[in-house]
């Protein structure tokens, strides 16, 4: 096991080097730029990216200079709606984000400032982005645990319910509401949940933006709770709408090629009730490949299911965070959520083969190559 640990553990660092340099080279055929974003404010055309003009370093990542206008100084060609500008500034813009140094040299001083952990600085926020990162994690903590809570405690009691009454009419609709529910996109059910109770046309019962109220901190702790809840309660429910659909139907499936198999009809014949085979045999077995599951589908739901979520309920978490650093070209945080979440996609890989063992020790990945 070790070994195979130590190998899973090597291959990380190609992969993440790929992951990585793919992005790297997707941001230099992207339009636009750190540079030209100030470029624009100056211009009167962009009015979010003022902070950084002239605010020291930002560090040696992005897109370099992009094609543009035409223009008598070969600096300020580089840039669209450069004219008129002093080139001096523009070089030292140039030189505020690293672009006055070659691509291939700002990538690889990127990944040995990223295997040290070093992500530097957002461009136009004036923070460390582990600093920016650390201030939207609770809300994406809070999405990603309760909604994979959430989702465990229905599909599993509902999918043992339909793998027992399999083909009832039970199975039948319970069938039909999972795969409409699991139709219909998150965003359109959130937009609806606000109408209805969150002072749209009908009811105004609970808050429409933030995880707290504005007061949360002088009060009581038990109304912290309650009030920490209900600002979760709509963004959790549209998140859940469809997400507990795979693993009803995993768990359905699951149980069903146990319930077949000889050990539970021989356990059947020893006199057992049908709960005690149930629960007491084939949950062990049939659940496994849930638990094993569990890590992946835990930081599935922490990283990919609440952008839009976390937009229409005015939540700032990490979803929200990624969306608007590509907007603003905002290379540091756009590179080092790429590079977190990489790492973090593998070693819960690991984690869950791990898990696997753990579960099953009859399983064992010695003898596999990877």
């Amino acid at each position: 096991m070790l070994a195979y640990i130590a190998r899973r553990l090597l291959l990380m660092i190609p992969t993440l080097f790929g992951i990585m340099l793919i992005s790297f080279i997707v941001v230099q055929f992207a339009p636009g730029g750190p540079v030209e974003r100030v470029i624009a404010q100056l211009q009167g055309a962009d009015t979010s990216a003022t902070s950084r003009i002239g605010g020291g370093s930002g560090g040696d990542l992005g897109a370099g200079p992009q094609p543009g206008s035409l223009s008598g100084d070969p600096v300020a060609s580089r840039y669209r709606g450069a004219q008129g500008l002093d080139p001096e500034f523009i070089k030292s813009l140039e030189r505020q984000f690293g672009f006055d140094k070659p691509a291939h040299e700002r990538f690889f001083k990127m990944i040995w400032d990223y295997a040290r952990f070093d992500f530097g600085q957002s461009y136009f926020r004036d923070v460390s982005v582990l600093q920016l990162i650390k201030e939207k994690l609770p809300v994406s903590i809070s999405l990603g645990l309760w909604m994979t809570l959430i989702s465990y405690a229905i599909s599993i009691p509902l999918g043992i319910r339909k793998a027992v009454s399999d083909g009832s009419a039970f199975d039948v609709w319970t069938s039909g509401v999972i795969v409409i529910g699991y139709a219909i996109p998150g965003f359109l059910f959130a937009i609806l949940l606000i109408v209805l109770f969150a002072g749209g046309s009908f009811f105004d019962v609970f808050p429409l933006r933030g995880l707290t109220s504005d007061n949360w901190a002088s009060l009581p702790w038990y109304q912290k709770i309650t009030d920490y809840f209900w600002h979760l309660t709509l963004p959790l429910i549209a998140l859940a709408v469809g997400a507990f659909a795979t693993t009803t139907l995993l768990t359905k499936n699951s149980f069903l090629d146990e319930i077949r198999k000889q050990y539970v009809q021989t356990a059947r014949m020893k006199g057992l009730s049908e709960r005690q085979v149930l629960y007491g045999h084939v949950f062990r077995n049939a659940m496994l490949i849930l638990i094993a599951g569990f890590p992946g589908t835990f930081i599935s739901a922490f990283f990919t299911g609440s952008l839009l979520i976390e937009t229409i309920f005015s939540l700032d978490g990490l979803g929200l965070l990624g969306f608007e650093s590509v907007v603003n070209r905002d290379y540091p945080v756009v590179f080092a959520t790429a590079y977190i979440f990489g790492l973090l996609g593998l070693l819960v890989g690991l984690l869950s083969d791990l898990t696997y063992t753990w579960v099953d020790p009859r399983i064992d990945f010695e003898g596999r190559s990877v």
